[in-house]
This record gives C-alpha cells, sequence and structure tokens, in this order.
C-alpha cells in the first residue's frame, strides 16, 4: 500500500501551490503551515535541492472528530500536502493517504474518518 497519492502537472510552482490550496479549500481544508524545505535546507545545511513545499492541511471538521475518536492523533495532524519541483522541471503535488498513517492506530473509527479524508484529499489531488 502507498502511503501517499500524486500527480504532475503543468502548473508553474508557485501556480501550483495556489491552485492546491484553492483545491483545498473547496473540500473544506485550510493550510495551517507552509514550510519552505528548499529554503530551510539551503540555511539550515547549506544543501541545494529543487523547489519543495510542506503544506500543513486541516479540515477542522475532520480534525475535531478525529481528537475526540483518539486524543493522541494530535501526533499525526495535520495532513501533509506537498509541492515539489521534480528534477525534470515539472511540478508534482502529492498528499499523504490518511488511511496508510492511520493502520498504525487501532481504532476503528478513526479508520472510518480516515476513508473520509482520504477521498476529499484523493478529490484535491485529482482536481489539479
Amino acid at each position: 500500500m502507498s502511503y501517499y497519492f500524486s500527480t504532475s502537472t503543468d502548473l508553474s510552482f508557485e501556480d501550483a501551490i495556489t491552485k492546491t490550496t484553492e483545491e483545498l479549500s473547496k473540500q473544506g481544508f485550510g493550510v495551517l503551515s507552509e514550510i519552505d524545505v528548499k529554503t530551510t535546507l539551503k540555511k539550515k545545511i547549506d544543501v541545494d535541492i529543487p523547489k519543495y513545499v510542506i503544506l500543513g492541511a486541516c479540515n477542522p471538521k475532520f480534525a475535531h472528530r478525529a481528537l475526540l475518536t483518539e486524543e493522541h492523533i494530535g501526533t499525526m495532524l495535520p495532513c501533509n500536502v506537498v509541492v515539489r519541483e521534480n528534477e525534470h522541471g515539472q511540478t508534482e503535488v502529492f498528499a499523504v493517504d490518511p488511511i496508510s498513517s492511520m493502520n498504525a492506530v487501532d481504532n476503528p473509527e478513526l479508520g472510518a474518518i480516515a476513508h473520509e479524508v482520504q477521498q476529499k484529499l484523493k478529490t484535491v489531488i485529482a482536481n489539479i
């Protein structure tokens, strides 16, 4: 089982971030954090990598349900969605598969929530 799903796009890197954020919003997600991995790695350890941004996406209704179901689930929140420039100069967008993540937690109620979140994230990726 893969732990993510992805798509490639002809959008520019910056436009892909904008489109991803818009599609996340349509599915009820907000972006709580934006981590510029390229800039961080350059600053911290002086290495160069292609453009790579991690968007910490959260759907408050699902997050609340998950927290009520499993009080320590915050260790796995928010859902990471990544926009990166690959070695061919294309832009790739990929998202964590919440079902894969939640398999580590033995809680059937949480699994049901993960299925709902997975469908929303798959819709986001399909619409990019």
